[in-house]
């Protein structure tokens, strides 16, 4: 990935509480109580792998955005 990850968002209504976020970027992501993801750090790993993470998404629910405010993924 050529551009620099600014932002992470995560869409509570279309998270499912797979983890799959958690399980490729712990220090990025965790679970809530309500069993959802959540950002822990946005620079708890490198952005090949938060898109990595973001990607392993069943339901599409992390949307990266550049430092122009540009939505990268998905």
């Amino acid at each position: 990935m050529d551009k620099k990850i600014a932002k992470i968002y995560v869409d509570r209504d279309l998270c499912i509480g797979a983890a799959s976020c958690v399980a490729i970027a712990p220090g990025v992501f965790a679970l809530d109580d309500e069993n959802k993801a959540f950002v822990v750090s946005p620079t708890g790993a490198d952005n090949e792998t938060i898109l990595l993470a973001a990607q392993s998404c069943p339901t599409k629910a992390i949307i990266l955005y550049d430092e122009q405010g540009n939505q990268i993924y998905p």
